[in-house]
């Protein structure tokens, strides 16, 4: 047998195949990929020391109003920061409240009813200022603009006078949820910027199907809408369960119609010295719209941004 003549070469070292054996030759690291690395590492540093900085910022004032409510009387008059003893049964006294279940129930009517209408009456506005060619579109745009700009302060007065003097729904929502039937001119313009991200050709399909349309609407472009109509309906909601000023116009003098925001200020009067009971409250007023935020998060921020897009 002939023994081979050439030798086996030596194999390559490569990333992630561990250190490198004795004898391998290194290669050195020059000072300017040290500086690079020196300066990335700085970054990341800095980036997310930012980050900490602001959640913290945020967080905080929450973690505080959560430890609070878990304090017993005595113990949210001194400088602790966490409970002794961890008083769990604060919130079962905050629904012992009288009324306070009564507030829940209104406010989910007012945020829930005043969400659906929103949503069922601002879709086909911006449908239509989206999709339509006809004339005065840009009139009809232009007026809903205008609409966004105008203080509700403005109309306080001659709507407070329809709705308490004129129709006799003073003490009740009916003032706050009826309007939203006819549509929200912030809720139509966010709309319209997302279905202008809509390709016509969609549109055209379905029609050449035989769609008419409201069909193509209803079919085609609700389900590709999804992300926009959810961040309108976010939106809406978050303002209609944290409204405090048409509560406190319509429903002030009936305890009966109050919501959890203008009854929470009823409940701090009640107990202005149970700082315990109040941040209690406080949480329970909190809890679901950070849980619903939390959930719907992701269609929320994708709906905002593609809003953007086009228009």
């Amino acid at each position: 047998m002939t023994q081979a003549s050439e030798t086996t070469p030596a194999p390559v070292a490569r990333a992630g195949d561990g250190p490198a054996k004795s004898g391998a030759p290194r290669t050195p690291v020059t000072p300017a990929e040290r500086t690079a690395r020196r300066k990335a590492l700085l970054e990341w540093i800095a980036v997310h020391a930012l980050g900490v900085a602001a959640a913290l910022f945020f967080v905080l004032p929450f973690v505080f109003v959560v430890l609070t409510s878990l304090m017993n009387g005595s113990q949210t008059l001194s400088r602790d920061l966490v409970p002794d003893t961890w008083e769990w049964g604060n919130y079962a006294k905050v629904f012992d409240t009288p009324g306070f279940l009564t507030w829940w129930k209104n406010t989910l009517l007012y945020a829930g009813a005043g969400t659906a209408l929103t949503v069922a009456s601002s879709v086909p506005v911006a449908y239509a200022l989206a999709k339509f060619r006809f004339r005065g579109r840009n009139l009809s745009l232009m007026l809903v603009i205008s609409m966004m700009m105008l203080p509700p302060q403005v109309v306080v007065i001659p709507m407070y006078l329809f709705w308490a003097k004129q129709l006799d729904l003073s003490g009740t929502l009916w003032p706050l949820i009826i309007p939203m039937a006819f549509g929200d001119a912030f809720s139509i313009f966010l709309l319209r910027q997302f279905l202008m991200t809509i390709p016509n050709e969609y549109l055209d399909a379905a029609k050449v199907d035989g769609c008419g349309d409201l069909r193509t609407l209803l079919k085609v472009v609700l389900p590709m809408a999804r992300p926009g109509i959810a961040a309108v309906a976010l939106f809406q909601f978050f303002y209609a369960w944290n409204d405090y000023f048409g509560p406190q116009i319509y429903a002030s003098e009936n305890p009966g119609a109050w919501t959890l925001s203008y009854g929470l200020e009823s409940f701090k009067g009640a107990h202005h010295t149970d700082w315990n009971l109040t941040m209690a409250a406080t949480v329970l007023v909190m809890a679901p719209v950070i849980l619903v935020f939390f959930f719907a998060q992701k269609a929320f921020v994708e709906g905002v941004t593609l809003t953007g897009v086009k228009g």
